[in-house]
């Protein structure tokens, strides 16, 4: 990782060698000359005309091998899809066994003996073929040489060569783990997988806030069909859905006293649903809805015989809850995960084992986390990972948030979703956002982070435009569901005592905003703090945000709501002149500026335009790769995702123009970049909207490229568009 790549010289084609001084200057569509205000007018960058060039010609692209690498790299994933679920894990089990995938135990202390597994280890055991198939080392160091601890990664790291043997190897793990938090214990994903996981607080604030649904009655006689009972908030389809609806039966004695109890089944019905039921044995009244209206034919039936099933003097008398356990290994895990969580929560004695409600915590005395002034990095589809967070750590932001995680993933123990909520040291203001569809999905997970992880603060997304997400009755669509909207922030605020924010767009259509209509109650409801996207879902990232409407919902937001505006920040001016127009907002959060030039926090913070140099960008991207092989490791592997998530960077940082190019400053978040080139070889590299440049670029940090290597953008054209999440 030199300072100046070897090979910079030649990063460029022969179309980009320079500007020839004959040459007139050209239109960006190379046509007629525009004036700078003309150009701004038509949403296209007005560079300065020394600096355009003629865009690049359709056979320039046709000739390019990665141009058609990525082309056909659909095609290949057709195939790939129709292979069945069987086969694949045999042909990942088959490239396990191959020799790069040596044994991390082996690879760590070089003894073939290493393994406890011997012969069943999924991995291979021989060294020689794998340091004989190996890839050259990289240049530079190895991340995880610090003081004297050992890198975890041993033979298979890419920087072997500069390892050090005089460490002891018990400390290789502590080094990375150091640093970062939130994982997924094992303990806890096992009991997710098997649904053992147990719900008190949750299941507790869902029944007293009527949540429910009036379903919970034939608990008793599914039981009698069904053998186990599933104690997660997962909405899995089949047989399973009706019983872990109905298993929400709780004594109302011991609801909190912040919120009424459901008396009976009719109020029940009057407050929002759950979901309605998929595949279930129940049959509904066509008057209902998922808003709470109408009730199914077999609660009328049970009422009937309620005498008969349930005792008389409690209708609402608890069944046993506990989680049937199949065999020995299953009760050894939930009994140790038991004991741990009571021997943090639990008092020596047995003075408070009863829960006393007056202790109960308002919602309006729980901690507060003050948003205003404060530099906030929105929560980044795929892009917003736990490096770039460190990258925008370095250069000013004071709050950072990770990926948006969907609930019903994390309550199925999914480590890939769990990875989404990892924070590392340096974070010291930080939030996770979820996304769900339903108030018991979201409670019980709320209640799951508070339990596992560290945070300071939990945000629910009640704006992501996505067709997958919206499909699902999350994201943008709950706001064409205000009961459900409500029934989700009180049970999330009722069941942690974290702050619960929400982010939300203007509306779900175009013209029809409704955020303002909601505004008072949101406060009333349980959230801290509310960040509005000046977008509609129907818009997408089309136009420009509407900044007046989001000033209108600040100033009618009730004193104890934050209010944060949300939509085309990217310079320090248009901090300036969105806090000077509406003071009642707290602050603004940054999202798809912060993926073009993460700097730009530090503009904003030292009141300046920086005219940064291609130099200073590399530096840049260094720090983010050095950051990346110390969270995804130093390994092929990790190396590989390191190299993916770079080149999906990338493909939003090439639509940064430098102030010096510009004939109009600050540039504005909607203006498309037109050919151009930079004052150096490097920076018309990085202006290059081509993968293979953007290849090229991840070459000079992380070495050559595998064979065969392909590159797409995960959001192919409207990537820059759709990297936020609502």
């Amino acid at each position: 990782m030199d300072d100046c790549p070897k090979d910079i010289c030649a990063v460029t084609d022969s179309s980009t060698e320079g500007v020839p001084a004959s040459q007139p200057p050209l239109d960006p569509d190379g046509t007629t000359q525009r004036s700078p205000e003309e150009l701004v007018a038509r949403a296209i960058a007005p560079v300065k005309r020394e600096f355009l060039r003629p865009p690049p010609s359709s056979r320039t692209t046709q000739n390019n091998p990665a141009s058609d690498a990525n082309v056909k790299q659909p095609q290949a994933n057709l195939v790939q899809e129709k292979k069945s679920k069987r086969q694949l894990k045999r042909e990942r089990r088959q490239e396990q066994k191959s020799p790069l995938n040596l044994c991390p135990e082996i690879a760590k202390t070089g003894d073939v003996n290493a393994c406890s597994y011997k012969d069943k280890c999924r991995f291979s055991h021989d060294i020689e073929a794998f340091m004989a198939q190996k890839p050259a080392d990289l240049e530079g160091d190895c991340p995880f040489i610090k003081a004297d601890a050992p890198c975890p990664y041993g033979l298979a790291c890419r920087f072997a060569g500069t390892h050090k043997d005089n460490a002891p190897a018990a400390t290789s793990n502590l080094l990375k783990k150091s640093s970062e938090v939130n994982g997924l214990s094992k303990d806890v994903q096992k009991l997710l997988w098997k649904n053992k996981m147990r719900f008190t607080k949750a299941d507790v604030v869902v029944k007293s806030l009527g949540l429910a649904g009036p379903n919970w009655k034939v608990k008793k006689l599914v039981d009698k069909e069904e053998d186990e009972v599933g104690l997660d908030g997962s909405h899995a389809a089949d047989k399973t859905d009706c019983k872990k609806v109905v298993d929400d039966s709780v004594d109302c004695s011991e609801c909190p006293s912040t919120f009424p109890a459901a008396v009976n089944a009719e109020e029940a019905c009057e407050t929002d649903k759950l979901r309605p039921l998929k595949k279930a044995k129940l049959v509904v009244d066509e008057k209902s809805s998922d808003e709470g209206e109408g009730a199914t034919v077999l609660e009328k039936d049970n009422e009937k015989n309620s005498a008969e099933t349930e005792p008389a003097d409690n209708v609402l008398a608890e069944p046993d809850r506990s989680p049937k356990i199949s065999n020995l290994k299953d009760a050894t895990v939930l009994e140790k995960y038991n004991e741990k969580k009571s021997a943090e929560t639990e008092p020596a004695d047995d003075v408070h084992a009863e829960p006393d409600k007056s202790l109960k915590i308002h919602p309006r005395e729980k901690m507060l986390i003050d948003f205003r002034e404060k530099l906030y990095l929105a929560p980044l589809t795929t892009v917003g990972n736990l490096p770039f967070r460190r990258v925008c750590k370095t250069l000013g932001a004071d709050v950072t948030c990770g990926e948006m995680a969907m609930c019903t993933n994390l309550l199925q123990g999914q480590a890939s979703e769990w990875a989404l909520l990892r924070r590392h040291s340096s974070e010291d203001l930080f939030g996770v956002q979820i996304c769900g569809a339903y108030p018991d999905t979201i409670a019980r997970t709320v209640e799951l982070i508070e339990k596992e992880c560290t945070v300071d603060f939990i945000d629910i997304n009640m704006g992501c435009p996505i067709d997958i997400v919206v499909d699902k009755g999350a994201g943008s669509f709950l706001l064409t569901k205000p009961l459900r909207m409500k029934g989700i922030i009180q049970a999330a605020s009722g069941t942690v005592d974290k702050p619960i924010t929400v982010k939300v767009r203007t509306g779900y259509f175009g013209g029809k905003n409704r955020i303002d209509s909601l505004i008072a109650d949101i406060g009333s409801w349980g959230a801290t703090a509310l960040t509005i996207h000046g977008r509609s879902r129907q818009q997408h990232y089309s136009k420009l945000a509407d900044w007046d409407y989001i000033y209108q919902c600040a100033q009618k937001a009730p004193c104890t709501l934050q209010v944060l505006g949300n939509g085309d920040i990217f310079s320090y001016l248009d901090w300036n002149n969105r806090k000077t127009d509406c003071p009642e907002l707290s602050t603004c959060m940054i999202a798809r500026g912060a993926l073009i030039k993460p700097w730009l926090f530090t503009e904003i913070k030292e009141q300046r335009h920086w005219d940064i140099s291609s130099q200073e960008r590399l530096n840049i991207l260094k720090e983010y790769v050095r950051f990346g092989l110390e969270h995804w490791g130093s390994d092929k592997k990790g190396v590989e995702t390191t190299r993916h998530f770079l080149l999906e960077w990338l493909s939003y940082a090439c639509r940064y123009i430098p102030v010096g190019l510009l004939d109009v400053i600050p540039q504005r978040l909607n203006w498309r970049p037109p050919s151009y080139y930079g004052r150096d070889d490097l920076e018309t590299l990085m202006a290059s909207d081509s993968a293979a440049d953007w290849i090229r670029i991840s070459e000079m940090l992380l070495g050559k490229v595998p064979d065969g290597f392909t590159f797409a953008p995960k959001h192919k054209s409207n990537a820059y568009d759709r990297a936020e999440n609502g």
